[in-house]
Order: C-alpha cells, then structure tokens, then sequence
C-alpha cells in the first residue's frame, strides 16, 4: 500500500473508541437514570413533559416519563428498553430499575478508571445478580395471600402516584375486587379493562360488573334502559344494499319513482321488523345504522347503537356471536346481559352493559377532574392491576419501602468474600448499587439519606428488617409489614435482571461507529 492510509469508512461518519466510548456510553445512560430519580417513593415528584405541538403529559410514571423524552443516545436508549420491558412483564419498578441500571454504571465506571477490565466487570454483575435473586427469594412472605395482603400490594403500587394517600386505599380495594372477579385458578387479566371519564373525583371511581362502550343510541326516541336484554352483534352496517356492478336505470313515470321508493322502504323496514321478529333488545353494530332503520327500531323499542369498535370484547362479555349482516342472525347467536343502560355524563353518553354473561368481564371506571388527571390515574390503576397479578401468578411478596434492597445488598456484600480475584470488586460494587434505592426513597422523603441508610443497615444487623416509611412530612424508618408496604417478588426480580443486563451491555461497548 505504499504507507498509504486506508478509509473504510465514510468521511462523514463518526468513530468513538476505548475510555472515551466506554465514558460517553456510561454518561448517557446515568443522566437518563438521574430524569427519574426524584419520582421514586410516595413522596416522588411529577415530570411535566411537553410534546413540540404543546401536548402535555404530566406523570410519575418511569416508563411513561422515558418514553415521552424523546432520547436520541443509543446506549441512553437502553435505558428506555428497561422501563419498557419491566412495565411490560410486571407492569411496576420501572423508576427503580431505571436508577438501579443508573446506580450500577457509575460503579463500572469506577471500576474501569482502577483498571479493572469490563469483562470481569460483566462476570461479576451477573454473579451478584444471580446473588441477589437468592436473596429476594429468601424474603418471601409465608403464608396464601389474602384480599388484606392485596389490597396492600396495590395500594403501595398507586400511593404517591396522583391517586391521593385517601383515595390509594379505596382505588386499591377497587382493583382486588376486579382481580377476584377474573380470577379462576389464574387471572385472566384480558378480561379487566379501564375505561376513563372527566368528571368528579378519584373517589368516584367504581367497578363495573361487564363493560362500557363510548356510543350512543342512534336515535333519540329509543329506550335508556333495557333489562334482561337479548343482544345482537353485528360486524357491518344496516343499510341499503350496494350492488357490485355499475347499472344505470331509467324511471319514466312517477310509478315508477314511487315503486323504486317503496323497494328502498320495504327493504330497510324489513331490517328493523327481522330484528323485531327475533326478539332482539338491543343492537350493537361496527357500522352505520341507517337513519330510517333507527326510526323503525326505536318504534319497535330497539336499542341499536353504531359506530362500535370493540366488538369482540361485547361478544365475549355478553356470550353473543358476531354475525355479518341481519340476515345471518339467528337465536342462538344472542348474548344476554342483566342490565343496559345508557348514562349521561356531561354532554357524553356512556352505555353500561352489566349482569349475566357480561359478569366474566369487568371494567374499571375511572373518574377524574381533568383529562391529565384521569391519564394518570389510568396509568396508576394499570399499574396495580398488573402487580397485584404478579403478586397472584409470580412468586409472592415481600416488603418494600426499601427494605428488601437492603437485604439484598447485605446478601451480596456478605456472599463476596467467597469469590476469588477482581470479580470480588465488582460484585461489592452491585451491593453498593443495591442501595441507591433506599437512598434514594430516604432523598424523596425528606430524610438525610446517609443517616437513613445506616439506621437501616443497623436495624437489619439485629435481625429487623426495616424501610424508609413516609410518614406526615417527613419519613421514618419502620418495618414495612406493620404499614402494609409490600412489593411482588417479581418486581424485583425483573427490576435486577433487566438492570445487570443493561448495564453490563453498555459497559462491554468500547467502539462506537456513527454512520452520517
């Protein structure tokens, strides 16, 4: 080559190599685990976040906050993908295994700056995380959780979450109640759904036994409220039939007008009088009913509502079969509910569908003084379905408020010694990383955080096992238990794996190639 440089790449793209890629990577994914931080806890903060066309969205929520950041970094990203897959699998801990992937990058980076390599860094993390799995098992309440138990286990998920303190206790109720309506043998969380309302307040809310649909009766005449109904679903419009070929016809009298009137009559009369004949109360259609078609069914004393976008979930609720068209209904096809009945809230109509086959599915009704308020609501009693079913389905309990990281880092520090050569370093780096969780629960409450964390350690070297427990405006360091703050096993155990795997990922990166 004649001592001739060679380019491989172009020369607008961007290469950034060793500590630099390394410190670069790890800087990213600690600035985006420091955006959550404050939000952890009861006494967490809320992020405001404003889209560029000037939507807002106001939240504590991690994986909420994440995805509405907009980050560009790549190894920043990964960030993003723990929230994701946490909210994804467990449905809570996104900000803790957000700060914890954070906490457990600033250790490597300590490390590599004392020459310890990143592959040994990597072997060490994944065995304090198997570690630290041994440990959360060990922490597992005994005993079958009762409705007492899931109640806190929700609660604790909502509380600090906009809901209120007051309002967390009774929303929390609400979703063990949802959760034991769908539980048989395991919960069939497909068939809980949250619907959301503007107007009056959190403690509003209710639990309805089947489903709410945003429509309303096609036309003014026909009844609010249908009992013991027989109900037809149908996947298409009612309406005049289109031809499927181009035709043209000539009218030369006024016979003739009058007679291609009366075929368009009798045809939409028959539709109203077929749907009379086989005893249907009320209609539910995907979509348009014709104009005509109501007036006739309203005489009958039909309720139709169209325009209907989840049919499937009215057939499974109600026990009915989706059909084409009205000419394919027959009897057997109907579903059955105790109760419909169409409410006005504002200048909205909702119809609540409820009883019968409907009780299968259930509905989360949701209230709240404004749209930012029910967002986040929905988001918090979202959350708490999914853990109290984590909590049924993956392992169990055991407490929170920190307490469980503090055991957990205890667990691994202690279990160190036992391992030979630089990965020792980098497992009691992860214990020290365990605890950026009651530090940072300790932060939010008001507490000196470094004074917190030594009570706690304390307190668990004479065998009681203690949190950061808010309490008036400020926190203290309580058992966890006695106040009812109990997390899923699964919450934590996923928050460790998909934070070790984070970490180790961005930490083993030591080239980092931009194309233009």
């Amino acid at each position: 080559m004649g001592g001739q440089p060679m380019f491989i790449l172009s020369e607008d793209s961007q290469r950034t190599q060793g500590k630099d890629a390394q410190s670069s990577n790890i800087s990213a994914g600690k600035a985006v685990s420091e955006a959550v931080r404050t939000t952890l806890g009861p006494r967490g903060m809320d992020k405001m976040l404003v889209s560029d066309d000037g939507d807002v969205v106001i939240t504590n929520d991690g994986a909420t906050i994440l995805d509405e950041m907009d980050i560009e970094h790549p190894a920043a990203n990964m960030i993003v993908e723990v929230a994701e897959t946490q909210e994804e699998e467990v449905g809570d801990g996104t900000t803790t295994a957000s700060i914890l992937t954070g906490e457990l990058l600033a250790k490597a980076e300590d490390l590599l700056d004392d020459d310890v390599h990143a592959t040994t860094i990597v072997e060490g993390y994944h065995e304090a995380a198997r570690l630290a799995r041994e440990a959360i098992d060990d922490l597992v309440v005994d005993g079958d959780l009762d409705d007492e138990s899931l109640v806190e286990v929700a609660e604790s998920s909502m509380t600090g979450k906009g809901t209120g303190d007051v309002a967390a206790e009774a929303l929390a109720e609400t979703v063990v109640e949802a959760i034991r309506h769908v539980r048989d043998g395991r919960v069939e969380r497909e068939n809980i759904t949250i619907h959301t309302q503007v107007g009056s307040s959190s403690s509003a809310t209710e639990l309805v036994e089947g489903v709410i649909v945003d429509e309303e009766p096609v036309h003014d005449n026909m009844p609010r409220t249908v009992e013991d109904a027989s109900i037809a679903v149908i996947d298409g419009d009612i309406d005049l039939k289109e031809s499927n070929i181009d035709a043209e016809y000539n009218v030369n009298s006024v016979d003739q007008l009058n007679a291609a009137i009366e075929a368009e009559e009798n045809e939409l009369r028959g539709y109203a009088d077929a749907l009379a004949d086989l005893g249907v109360d009320v209609a539910f259609v995907s979509g348009d009913v014709e104009d005509r078609v109501a007036a006739y069914l309203a005489k009958e004393g039909v309720l139709a509502l169209d325009g209907v976008d989840d049919l499937e979930a009215i057939a499974g609720a109600t026990g009915a079969s989706r059909v084409a068209s009205v000419e394919d209904l027959e009897t057997d096809e109907f579903g059955e509910a105790e109760s419909i009945s169409v409410r006005a809230y504002g200048e909205e109509d909702l119809t609540f569908v409820e009883g019968g086959a409907a009780a299968e599915a259930v509905t989360v009704f949701a209230r709240g003084g404004t749209e930012h308020v029910v967002d986040e609501l929905e988001r918090a009693i979202m959350d708490a379905l999914d853990v109290v079913t984590a909590a049924l389905e993956r392992g169990g309990v055991v407490p929170g408020a920190g307490a469980t990281e503090v055991a957990v880092a205890d667990y691994v520090r202690s279990h160190a010694a036992t391992i030979e050569g630089r990965k020792q370093l980098a497992v009691e780096a992860f214990a020290d990383a365990v605890d950026v969780v009651p530090r940072t629960l300790a932060t939010n409450t008001g507490m000196d955080p470094i004074d917190a964390l030594v009570d706690l350690r304390s307190a668990y070297e004479d065998d009681d096992l203690s949190g950061v427990i808010s309490e008036g405006q400020t926190g203290v360091i309580a058992d966890p238990l006695e106040h009812g703050v109990i997390d899923p096993a699964a919450v934590k155990h996923e928050a460790v794996e998909s934070a070790t795997e984070a970490a180790t990922m961005i930490v083993r990166i030591d080239d980092v190639i931009a194309a233009s």
